[in-house]
């Protein structure tokens, strides 16, 4: 038996009421790790969602939490037996390499309606070639170990296939800073295969890229790299916010809120998927120009 939400929306959904719950008992995280004989992480780590909640201990702490609504009970535990349910992602050759919050970033994103991603200097991760991904992953050998790169390298890829090019894929918009044109990752090649790769992207409905000039993105450009996830619809929706070492799944509806009205403020500004197609051609012709004159 099914809610008939996704697991990413139905662990969401479990995780608040959790949360809602205990701060209306008035509890702490460390008061109700000490009652369940639990560990405080492990209080922290359900409220987060980073971890499902086995019905043990979800009935343990709704009794402790004072929650006897048998309805909500009831439903609260069939959310958390759905939210239990796996994708490609959770293969332990993935799982062991990548972070609570991109795991939970790859099932929100293989359920979301809309995806919207920024990146000021980068070529969004879905969207990169595999020369280019490699030669990403491997500027951080000293920094990160190899079965970490790789798994991350194989998460670019699988990503790619899973989520583009299908009929029911999600809508995807993307705004790249004009910078990431310029930065020759892996030499002109490299490049010039990747600018390529978007302007075949861009012939996807479910795709759309633009471009924000140099004049338009500086200052929103402070923020860094962002995704915002529509699960269903835009009020139910989760920001994802990335650096090398450090990636947070972020909950709370103002924020995400925020995040979109700064990537609608972009979008607006951006040039146009015509223009933006017009531009990549011509960085793609000089590259090519570029290694002809070697």
């Amino acid at each position: 038996m099914s809610t008939g939400e996704p697991p990413a929306v139905a662990r969401r959904r479990v995780r608040l009421a959790l949360r809602a719950a205990r701060e209306a008992a008035g509890f702490t995280q460390g008061f109700v790790a000490e009652e369940l004989d639990w560990s405080i992480s492990k209080v922290n780590r359900i409220e987060k969602g980073d971890v499902t909640v086995s019905r043990t201990d979800l009935l343990a702490l709704l009794e402790l939490l004072g929650v006897t609504d048998q309805e909500l009970v009831d439903d609260l535990v069939l959310a958390a037996r759905t939210s239990r349910q796996r994708g490609w992602w959770d293969d332990p050759h993935y799982r062991e390499h990548l972070t609570p919050a991109m795991l939970q970033m790859l099932q929100f994103e293989s359920e979301a309606s809309a995806v919207r991603y920024f990146h000021p200097t980068l070529v969004p991760g879905i969207l990169q070639t595999p020369a280019y991904a490699r030669f990403i992953m491997d500027f951080w050998r000293s920094d990160m170990r190899e079965e970490d790169r790789q798994a991350r390298y194989e998460v670019r890829q699988r990503r790619r296939e899973q989520a583009l090019g299908k009929p029911d894929s999600p809508d995807y918009f993307f705004i790249l800073d004009e910078s990431v044109l310029y930065r020759e990752l892996g030499g002109a090649q490299v490049m010039a295969d990747q600018l390529h790769q978007l302007l075949r992207y861009m012939n996807d409905p479910h795709v759309h890229i633009r471009v924000a000039t140099f004049a338009e993105v500086a200052p929103i450009a402070l923020l860094g790299p962002f995704a915002i996830f529509d699960l269903g619809d835009e009020e139910n929706a989760v920001l994802y916010w990335e650096s090398i070492f450090a990636d947070e799944i972020v909950s709370s509806p103002a924020i995400a809120h925020r995040h979109r009205e700064y990537f609608e403020n972009m979008w607006s500004k951006t040039l146009d998927e015509q223009a933006t197609g017009r531009l990549l051609e011509s960085k793609a012709a000089a590259l090519i120009a570029s290694l002809d004159r070697k």
